[in-house]
């Protein structure tokens, strides 16, 4: 997943864990058994589940893993509830923060009461621009609010010095998932784009504006941005990091948009005036072509939409309701919003979410769950280690260079050693927007403090409830929140094969991104640099495309199907992720002897059972075009079918024969790691 390229990571430790029958085997309920494993693994594994469950409405998809992830959040509003119910905390403590964003989110009748009286100095200040210096100044206040608008401003590691953080300028401003929605012509991109234009004049109606007026400014909304979403790369394009690597001198930025005041962004967002990476030099162009092309009626028009866009969450139900039937009921196939107690349990997760973290892992997350996710990251890369080692169309060079980056991995586990420092941030229990706008303003200037500076290692993408995992290429890092390591990924309670088919998977996959198509191009270093010889590369891309093609031939629907090139990182994590899992377990048991059989089912059974149940989404149709669409992650089916169809394990494992759906032919299987 992409935050930079995210990795994830979990813990495991065989400490004084005794193996017992009473040890939880897979979800024997979840299975329907009238399919055959050989054919149809994706329902044999779930599709039980999945006809028991279906998608609430309040959800776009929806499995074991989903449920877990909201189930975290009902936790998270008991720990909410009790510090809210308190008014008497220390100003700036953990619980006086919390507790009053979270009260001021759920105060549904203050917030709708005041309705645009919050946002009426900001769009004053945008009715009172009058010329291109203005609309600067507002980018400016714009960007500190953490609108980025019409790029992003953040700081980064060096592509070619990952030991220090220089400030990084993307391509961002878009209301639209992303570039090929502005500029495809197939139909149902067609009715994106009119549905789009209702939208946005819907919104503007709601800040008074006239039907016309409100038509208006939505086509001039519409005109700036396909514009920039023109000059944008693809999302094919960005998956190549030598795309986005543009390393450029203070003074060459100014050159490269000679029309935008980069000293005075630089100033007000205390940044220092130093080489900074430009992900987009086109995009970058584009703008400034409009700084001076494009009137300053068109930018304000922009800019306000950009406002309402960015801000509506925090706004009256009216503002809430219309960007739910856009991007939630339209876009996603969502049937309702989420009740209020839970958005705002997300909110406070997004905007203050280490503090929050901190009084999460205190109650549910215990030292002895990290322990055992440690050992099996551990067995993950000693089994990538002796799959690298054994590569037959690999010369002893690139296995020394890769073995070198497999040895400076940094596993993260749980929650930060160092935990972020709210108690600056003036949060109270009067205005929810004005809560948003501060926490918002910490954020972005918590993260530009790092510019200029080397690098801290210590530093979280995610925040410690997430469940979800990540890997950081220029760190050559994995991390694993609490918030994953819960069931049916990681269960203290369950057999080490069905450990190791679900989180050990997961662990496998992040692991493998650092030899993904994106992460090869990394050296042990984290350097974007090339570490391969070239006939090695050559072996690996040949390999890589094998897996790009398999993708290519899965459809969601008639006529739409995945981009095999877009979900190629994603796709080579999840096979090279059970292979690897798949040895790591089988390392785990050395001296242990085997572990029961439990229900009928073999610990090999279990294993791939586990990865079935784990991944066992079910997804709306909208959000499957959305993701085949911009997602670099496939759909559930795939990631479960996909992989395994191409593994001998499994085959083996289920007595799967050559025609067997699962089994693909020998010319046609693919093996990258």
């Amino acid at each position: 997943m992409r935050l930079t390229k995210l990795f994830l990571l979990l813990i495991f430790t065989a400490v004084c864990f005794a193996q017992s029958s009473s040890e939880r085997g897979v979800y024997v309920s979840d299975m329907d058994k009238s399919a055959d494993p050989c054919n149809d693994f994706f329902d044999y594994a779930n599709g039980a589940w999945r006809a028991a469950n279906p998608i609430p409405a309040s959800m776009v998809r929806w499995s074991r893993r989903w449920k877990s992830g909201e189930d975290a959040k009902t936790q998270l509003k008991d720990i909410l509830d009790e510090v809210s119910a308190k008014k008497e905390w220390p100003a700036g403590s953990v619980e006086q923060l919390i507790g009053d964003h979270y009260g001021a989110c759920t105060d549904g009748d203050a917030i709708n009461k005041a309705g645009i009286a919050p946002l009426k100095p900001l769009l004053t200040e945008v009715d009172k621009i009058a010329s291109p210096a203005d609309v600067q100044r507002v980018i400016r206040h714009w960007q500190r609010m953490g609108i980025s608008a019409p790029f992003s401003l953040h700081s980064a590691s060096d592509n070619h010095n990952p030991q220090e953080t220089i400030a990084e300028i993307g391509a961002a401003g878009l209301g639209l998932p992303d570039r090929d929605y502005y500029v495809k012509t197939e139909d149902r991109f067609k009715d994106a784009r009119e549905k789009y234009l209702v939208h946005v004049a819907n919104m503007f109606k709601l800040v008074g504006y006239s039907d016309a007026d409100a038509k208006a400014a939505a086509d001039s909304v519409m005109q700036t941005e396909t514009a920039l979403a023109k000059a944008s790369l693809d999302n094919v394009e960005l998956r190549d990091p030598a795309a986005t690597d543009h390393k450029v001198s203070f003074a060459d930025l100014g050159k490269m948009t000679p029309h935008f005041d980069w000293a005075a962004l630089f100033q007000s967002s205390k940044v220092p005036k130093e080489a900074v990476n430009v992900d987009e030099p086109k995009f970058m162009a584009e703008v400034d072509r409009q700084l001076t092309a494009d009137s300053v009626a068109q930018w304000k028009n922009y800019l306000k939409w950009q406002l309402l866009n960015n801000m509506a969450g925090a706004l009256s139900d009216p503002f809430v309701e219309e960007d739910f039937n856009f991007n939630g009921k339209y876009l996603a196939g969502q049937k309702e919003l989420k009740p209020r107690w839970k958005r705002c349990v997300e909110s406070t997760d997004n905007l203050l979410g280490e503090a929050l973290g901190k009084k999460y892992v205190e109650k549910y997350f215990p030292p002895e769950a990290k322990v055992r996710m440690q050992d099996m990251v551990k067995n993950l890369l000693s089994a990538l280690g002796d799959v690298v080692q054994g590569l037959d169309w690999m010369s002893p060079q690139t296995k020394q260079k890769a073995m070198e980056k497999l040895s400076t991995f940094n596993p993260k586990i749980g929650y930060p050693d160092k935990w972020i420092d709210y108690s600056s941030v003036k949060i109270n229990r009067k205005s929810f927007f004005d809560d948003v706008v501060a926490a918002s303003q910490f954020d972005v200037q918590h993260d530009l403090d790092y510019v200029g500076k080397p690098t801290d290692r210590g530093r979280w993408g995610m925040t410690p409830p997430t469940s979800n995992a990540y890997y950081n290429p220029l760190l050559n890092e994995v991390v694993f929140p609490a918030g994953i390591l819960q069931p049916p990924a990681f269960d203290m309670n369950a057999t080490d094969a069905v450990n190791y088919g679900a989180i050990g998977v997961v662990i496998g996959h992040e692991i493998s991104h650092g030899f993904d198509d994106q992460g090869a191009q990394y050296d042990a270093q984290g350097r974007l640099q090339k570490w391969w010889t070239d006939a090695d590369y050559k072996n690996f891309q040949t390999k890589t495309a094998c897996v790009a093609n398999q993708f290519d031939n899965y459809f969601i629907e008639p006529g739409i199907h995945h981009n095999g090139k877009l979900v190629l990182g994603e796709s080579i994590g999840d096979l090279a992720g059970a292979k690897i899992a798949f040895l790591a377990y089988q390392k785990s048991r050395k001296g242990k002897g085997p572990e029961p059989t439990i229900d009928g089912f073999t610990p090999e059974q279990q294993f791939f059972i586990a990865w079935g149940q784990f991944r066992g989404d079910e997804i709306r149709p909208e959000t499957q075009r959305m993701m085949v669409q911009g997602d670099p992650h496939p759909i559930g089916k795939y990631r479960v079918i996909g992989p395994l169809s191409n593994l001998p394990q499994f085959q083996q494992t289920f007595a799967c024969k050559a025609g067997d759906a699962m089994v693909r032919p020998p010319d046609k299987r693919c093996e990258v790691w």
